[in-house]
């Protein structure tokens, strides 16, 4: 036994070396009750523990090792086969290396290398002493991924075609039966789903080509090409997704809409399916969404102090409109949670008309549109102004009927807060107008404006920098007598493409009474913008460039997301190149 005599369970330990509170321990054991995850990962999906303190645990007062990123990677096949790949896959261990000290001993990375009954399993197994090393349950279940994910999927598409070779090897058009409980396609789907959950996609496309059944996943708002499988395989992957999702699988002529929750290393995630009917068979997306993501405190939000200075200053109006704008995927649910979550107050009444419900949040009563029904975002508004309501929550303004209600609401003496589909904030305020609210209303009733993108980080284990030219310090409106590094992405292991994870940028414009005089004017967005920066609003332009400044992010990747360039900086940056190329060749 490789071990020493560990007598107490590991949360006593935890509590022992002071990182962790009894009560957050009884709290992590009631999730883990639920989740079934290991009690490690569950202190760190809460928040209690970080995987470095964790890691920092076994080191220091255990004297285990942690494995690094080059362990997992580099690791000795050879050893994988003495463990065995059920072994493996079973307990989510990663055998990586032979000891050199002694033949006879295994290097292993695992979630929590103080577990006796895992390390005798590998032990019996193998016929070698184990050397336990601690991984995150992440990075590890990400090295399992690629050495087991794929290779048992392509195995339980290969067993599937082969299994139906019979129905599919009859080139004549025919009626495909639908094959959901085979499973192959069982493993697939759910293969599927534990991979892009891992490699941290927030969405899934099933897409049927001419001649390929083709997946792809979003990661960091782009899509990549995932797998790639024989047509046949569409009606059996399809009819299985809408059997779990709760869809009718023997319509396949109409769009559907559907969810499910999925728990994929003990954390559970919302999927909201949808399926569209193409020339070459039903295409579904299916966006994974992290339940705990979404009810997160305000300041993981990632805003800048004075952006949550003016943020806070919006909340702590007690009636009027907050709008949160931006286009799909832009995070806007994400802060609408979390403004929700700093309101909720016992002696409040918050009420939520949602579609769909995206997370569930104690203390908040949340209602799901459901048209067929004839339960709109209006119908819904009219009778929750009938429940004695403090702060309303729209999911979304879409027509002119549910503004107009959201801002006979507001004028009332309720706090309402929605989303809204515009460019900036400035824009917002003409979409209403469009939508049919008066602008002199729009100003007695709208008490701020957020817009907000997602920008992807640079791998801060890989960027590049250099000195900004001229044109890029033109962007970024830096002084051209001042020095300034960028950064480019490069690409590692870790990331792949130079990129890893992403950050929300926001532009925050309080409506203040010369916005309103504005408003009581001639109207456009140009206008308001430019009173709001006068103000002191930082722009998506300029949030972008602070946080290419700082290095998080690239200026290609800021164009991308939020520049917007006006003609005389685009007029002064052609000046400046033209110049450049008369010095090269003079």
């Amino acid at each position: 036994m490789a071990l020493f005599g560990a007598k107490k369970k590991l949360g006593e330990q935890l509590i022992d070396a002071g990182l962790l509170t009894p009560d957050k321990l009884e709290l992590a054991l009631q999730e883990q009750q639920t989740t079934k995850a290991r009690l490690g990962e569950t202190l760190i999906a809460m928040g209690f523990m970080t995987a470095e303190s964790f890691g920092n645990f076994f080191s220091t007062t255990m004297g285990i090792p942690t494995a690094t990123a080059e362990d997992l990677k580099n690791f000795d096949p050879k050893v994988l086969e003495v463990v065995g790949d059920d072994l493996i896959r079973k307990h989510q261990v990663l055998p990586y290396a032979f000891d050199y000290d002694n033949i006879n001993a295994i290097h292993v990375a695992m979630a929590e290398p103080n577990n006796l009954g895992i390390i005798d399993d590998i032990e019996m197994a193998s016929g070698m002493e184990v050397i336990p090393h601690y991984s995150p349950q992440a990075e590890l279940a990400i090295q399992l991924d690629k050495i087991y994910g794929k290779r048992s999927t392509m195995e339980a598409a290969d067993q599937f075609l082969e299994e139906h070779k019979a129905e599919f090897g009859d080139e004549e058009e025919k009626e495909e039966e639908d094959t959901v409980g085979e499973a192959p396609i069982v493993k697939i789907v759910r293969s599927m789903i534990q991979q892009s959950v891992r490699e941290g996609a927030s969405d899934i496309h099933i897409e049927p080509m001419e001649k390929s059944l083709r997946i792809r996943s979003r990661v960091d708002g782009m899509l990549q090409q995932d797998a790639e499988y024989a047509p046949a395989m569409l009606a059996a992957m399809t009819a299985r997704i809408k059997i779990i999702s709760g869809l009718d699988i023997s319509e396949k002529r109409k769009p559907q809409d559907g969810r499910l929750t999925y728990i994929v290393d003990g954390v559970e995630y919302d999927v909201r399916v949808s399926i569209l009917p193409t020339v070459y068979g039903e295409k579904t997306v299916m966006r994974l969404t992290k339940k705990q993501g979404l009810t997160q405190e305000k300041k993981f939000l990632g805003l800048y102090p004075d952006d949550e200075a003016r943020l806070d200053g919006i909340m702590n109006n007690p009636h009027g409109i907050i709008l949160v704008t931006g286009p799909t995927g832009s995070g806007k649910s994400t802060t609408c949670y979390t403004v929700l979550n700093e309101l909720n107050k016992p002696d409040v009444n918050i009420i939520t008309v949602e579609d769909p419900v995206e997370a569930n949040i104690a203390g908040i009563n949340q209602v799901q549109v459901n048209v067929k029904a004839g339960l709109t975002f209006a119908t819904a508004l009219r009778s929750i102004l009938r429940q004695d309501p403090d702060i309303i929550m729209i999911g979304e303004i879409r027509d002119g009927e549910t503004a107009q209600i959201a801002v006979q609401a507001s004028i009332t003496g309720h706090l309402v807060i929605s989303t809204l589909h515009t460019n900036s904030t400035s824009a917002s305020v003409t979409r209403l107008i469009d939508m049919g609210v008066e602008p002199y209303m729009i100003g007695d009733a709208v008490v701020g404006i957020i817009a907000q993108r997602l920008v992807r980080r640079l791998c801060q284990e890989c960027k590049v920098g250099h000195e900004a030219t001229k044109q890029e310090k033109i962007l970024l409106d830096w002084p051209q007598d001042q020095p300034l590094t960028v950064y480019e992405p490069n690409g590692c292991e870790k990331c792949g493409n130079g990129y890893k994870g992403r950050k929300a940028i926001y532009e925050i414009m309080p409506i203040s009474s010369s916005i309103r005089r504005i408003l009581h004017e001639t109207v456009t967005a140009e206008r308001i913008e430019e009173a709001a920066v006068a103000e002191g609003m930082n722009t998506l332009r300029m949030a972008g460039a602070r946080n290419v400044v700082e290095g998080v992010t690239s200026i290609s990747e800021m164009i991308r997301v939020a520049y917007d360039m006006d003609a005389q900086t685009a007029a002064n940056a052609s000046q400046l190149e033209e110049e450049e190329e008369s010095s090269v060749f003079a």
